[in-house]
């Protein structure tokens, strides 16, 4: 029972491992070029699946973009010019972290600026209930009483009425 329970927990793990989908008619010949098109893929956004590389999906476009990037690196370009030609092609978008421009500036600057109107709430928010504790309840409730009400409060509240 044991070994079963073993064997249920090593094949859950090994499929929660990513699966890289990069097919064996793929790889380069070359390990270093093998290993820059891998380091570039896992850069690239698979623009089918939108939350995955084009090292981990297998969609046929994700396929395509990793024979593009392969064709590209042994034609002689760097890492830089693959990128630099694949986001003229398709956008900023084809990168999963998309570069510091003025078209993400509100995607990269909105996480602080939330963060900063959290934290004047927060200070607003305490700054008023600092301010409040001044006065006890009964204060600022007798301020706004008539004097005969005033009167029935206390006869209401001396020990022994």
């Amino acid at each position: 029972m044991k070994a079963l329970r073993f064997l249920l927990v090593v094949v859950g793990l090994c499929a929660a491992l990513p699966a890289l989908a990069v097919q064996p008619d793929e790889i380069l010949p070359d390990p270093a070029l093998e290993h820059r098109a891998r380091e570039l893929s896992r850069q690239l956004r698979c623009m089918v699946c939108q939350n995955q590389s084009i090292d981990d999906s297998d969609a046929p476009l994700a396929r395509d973009l990793r024979l593009l990037v392969r064709e590209r690196l042994t034609a002689g370009d760097s890492d830089r010019q693959v990128l630099e030609f694949l986001t003229a092609r398709y956008g900023d978008f084809v990168l999963l972290n998309p570069r510091f421009s003025a078209q993400t500036a509100l995607l990269w600057l909105m996480p602080a600026v939330v963060f900063g109107a959290g934290a004047v709430a927060a200070f607003v928010f305490l700054r008023r209930q600092r301010g409040g504790r001044g006065t006890s309840a009964g204060e600022a409730a007798g301020a706004s009483l008539s004097a005969q009400e005033r009167k029935r409060l206390d006869d209401l509240l001396k020990p022994g009425a």
